[in-house]
């Protein structure tokens, strides 16, 4: 294929531009509050593991309580009852079965309210570490937002970054013969990236290796407008005078 020197050295600038939006595209998903966002999303996680176990612990407590409450409430209304029944009875044998269950009523209720205030307790260490680990979700949350604050904000620069390359990529490119270009994009297909590269002291810049022998006679004998490729990574080989032949 032929192109004028002037031509080929325009590849140079597409090249420059191609690997600027590589790297400046990588920095996007390497940026390092991104393994930290990661990292707090995993805490978040363990943090929201440990509340719904608290919570369910609570949950559980609460209905403890409940079941507790509803027993005392049966008991007292019994109580309540059987004393109201033995004031308005004659019947010593009436009196005397009512006083009997009576005791056993406020025995009952005094167990129950021994465990109710047992019970309390708990809820009340359970609320606490309830409360804890809610406080923990919220640091975590703020943390979050900082750091997520932080990355897209590096991300608004490299996205208006990307996008002044990309169009000068298209500015470049116009400038360039078509067939050229069109060359130089299955080169950056094959050679992951690496489409054209300068010949500078006989060194390949895109490979570092050295032509030596025939690869470097022949790159002697090719004609200046001659598109020319390096031996060994395959990029096209841009000549000027620093290519030392």
């Amino acid at each position: 294929m032929k192109s004028t020197p002037l031509q080929q050295k325009e590849l140079l600038r597409l090249q420059a531009l191609d690997t600027k939006v590589l790297q400046v595209t990588h920095q996007t998903t390497a940026l390092p509050q991104n393994a930290e966002v990661l990292s707090l999303k995993r805490e978040a996680d363990a943090v929201r593991a440990r509340l719904t176990t608290e919570g369910g612990a609570l949950d559980d407590v609460r209905t403890e309580l409940g079941r507790i409450e509803s027993d005392v409430a049966v008991v007292e209304k019994r109580i309540a009852r059987d004393t109201d029944r033995v004031q308005h009875t004659s019947s010593i044998k009436d009196v005397h079965a009512l006083e009997t269950e009576l005791t056993a009523l406020r025995k009952r209720l005094f167990d129950l309210e021994e465990i109710e205030i047992a019970v309390m307790e708990r809820l009340e260490e359970h609320e606490a570490a309830v409360a804890v680990v809610v406080a923990e979700r919220e640091a975590v949350a703020e943390r979050m937002a900082v750091a997520e604050s932080a990355r897209d904000e590096l991300l608004v620069d490299l996205e208006r970054q990307l996008g002044e390359l990309r169009r000068d990529r298209l500015t470049v490119a116009g400038t360039i013969d078509e067939e050229l270009v069109a060359l130089y994009e299955k080169r950056r297909v094959a050679g992951r990236g690496n489409a054209a590269a300068l010949l500078r002291a006989r060194t390949c810049s895109g490979c570092t290796m050295t032509l030596t022998g025939n690869d470097l006679a022949e790159v002697r004998q090719a004609a200046a407008d001659e598109v020319i490729f390096c031996p060994d990574c395959g990029a096209i080989l841009v000549r000027t005078e620093e290519s030392g032949i």
